[in-house]
């Protein structure tokens, strides 16, 4: 083989690697059409799969995207007088909870003064979620005693904080059932960092599997997801290593508390990337003080990363507000910044600091267990923390709402796959219509307006029908759907 041959072989992988890398990135944040969507959900308030909106009668009225909070359950706290960080998972075949959240001790100098806290992971279980049982496994001695609900200190046994329980591929979990990432220092050069360890029953973690991901001092939740497009681990953190490295002012120091990303191929070996900012408070968080960001717990669902914002006012309030994003690079944020967790009334158990976390799926809701406290942050010695449940409807966060006089949603053109057409919405105070068109809008005969059974009622799975004809004869074509929403919410569409 010449040299101008290597050459030319060398320059035509770059130019395909390019282009592939290209068009991966094309392919989260602006799909190439027609988009296969499977069986996915498809929400429709980003964008994404939707092509166009707009009300009927556009100088009076408009489509809107409306946030849905969840509701914070009448039984909080649910569990009082410690919690943090708190992650819940639920067992598929017996139906069980179970919670892991950070714990601490105030540590105290001999005159009696604060001067900081050692922290670790204590474990809960519940046959309903809501009550909650702290067993008394006398594991770890915590406070002079084992008898305590301590499952893991780290492994040094010195420090455990920031639990973060992970979803990974089958064949990356090593056979173990539980994976979990935590936060260690005390345990010296080489140790200290982002770790990850394994447990069989979420109770005995496996000290021998416990392998350094990253010499990282970020003292948060550091929230790691899998990516199942680009097949790599995605850590969300601190880059304190860079903004906490000098002694002296600001200047120097520059302010740590902002929302870095990572990325590493394995959670069984230290990652070699470096964190770099991907969001730094605006204009609008500034004019509410909230200059800093604690941290981001983010979960990866339907081709979204969903992430649990920690918006900080120095030195007081958190509080937690929804962000959104394809790619999990460039993540989004209602302009309103409504609250995902809202803080609670003046004077209640929750009241200061609110740090909400992704969902887990119970029946047709989303449950997100919270930690709470009811003192500002820089009162770390009087305030109290409790762990809360705040629940909506699935998949059920943001809407594109139709005016009462109607408005159209209009998808990008979808290679259509399957029998049925499932929405998740709410009709109930107004009416749903669907009508399905070819690439270029021609609509379809026997699927237009007219030809479709209305939607009248709230469902999160309700199948749309048409009069004599049925979306499932359409497999393998190119369609566009149509929505016409009468005083009425679109979450999710899916095919079935």
């Amino acid at each position: 083989m010449t040299y101008r041959i290597v050459i030319a072989l060398i320059l035509s992988s770059l130019v395909t690697f390019s282009l592939q890398n290209s068009l991966s990135a094309e392919s989260r944040t602006l799909p190439i059409e027609p988009i296969e969507i499977g069986t996915m959900p498809q929400f429709v308030f980003d964008g994404y799969i939707v092509d166009n909106y707009y009300a009927l009668k556009y100088k009076q009225q408009s489509m809107e995207r409306i946030f849905h909070a969840p509701k914070k359950h009448g039984m909080n706290p649910l569990i009082s007088g410690e919690g943090g960080y708190v992650n819940v998972r639920r067992d598929s075949q017996t139906g069980r909870f179970q919670m892991w959240y950070q714990t601490h001790a105030p540590k105290l100098d001999e005159q009696g003064k604060f001067i900081g806290a050692n922290y670790a992971i204590a474990y809960a279980e519940s046959k309903d979620g809501l009550n909650w049982n702290r067993p008394r496994l006398g594991l770890l001695n915590w406070n002079g005693t084992k008898d305590n609900n301590i499952v893991w200190k780290g492994i040094t046994d010195k420090r455990a904080s920031g639990p973060c329980l992970l979803d990974v591929p089958e064949g990356e979990r090593k056979g173990y059932r539980y994976l979990m990432s935590y936060h260690t220092g005390g345990a010296g050069k080489g140790m200290n960092g982002i770790r990850v360890v394994g447990s069989h029953d979420g109770i005995h973690w496996d000290k021998s599997s416990d392998s350094l991901l990253a010499e990282l001092h970020s003292d948060t939740l550091n929230s790691i997801v899998y990516d199942p497009i680009s097949r790599q681990y995605v850590m969300y953190c601190r880059a304190k290593h860079i903004y906490r490295t000098f002694k002296g002012s600001i200047l120097d120091t520059g302010a740590s508390r902002r929302v870095a990303r990572m990325t590493g191929p394995s959670i069984w070996e230290e990652w070699a990337t470096e964190p770099q900012n991907i969001l730094v408070p605006d204009e609008l968080d500034n004019s509410n003080q909230f200059k800093f960001f604690y941290g981001m717990p983010v979960r990866y669902h339907a081709g979204i990363f969903w992430g649990a914002l920690w918006p900080f006012k120095m030195n007081t309030d958190i509080v937690t507000e929804l962000a959104f994003s394809r790619d999990g690079v460039q993540f989004e944020r209602l302009a309103s910044r409504p609250q995902l967790i809202a803080l609670g009334k003046e004077d209640s158990w929750d009241d200061g600091m609110v740090f909400g976390n992704h969902w887990i799926e119970v029946g047709d809701e989303w449950w997100f267990y919270y930690a709470a406290f009811d003192g500002p942050h820089g009162d770390s010695t009087d305030r109290k923390s409790g762990i809360g449940l705040a629940t909506t409807k699935k998949e059920r966060l943001i809407s594109l709402r139709g005016p009462r006089d109607g408005g159209v949603i209009i998808t990008r053109k979808i290679n259509w796959g399957g029998e049925k057409l499932v929405l998740n919405a709410n009709a109930s105070q107004g009416e749903i219509k669907v009508r399905v068109s070819d690439a270029k809008r021609r609509v379809l005969d026997g699927f237009d307006y007219d030809d479709c059974v209305p939607f009248h009622s709230d469902n999160v799975r309700h199948e749309i029908h048409w009069k004599k004809q049925s979306i499932g004869s359409l497999k393998g074509q190119i369609i566009r759907l149509e929505f016409l929403l009468l005083n009425a919410d679109l979450f999710t569409f899916r095919a079935d």
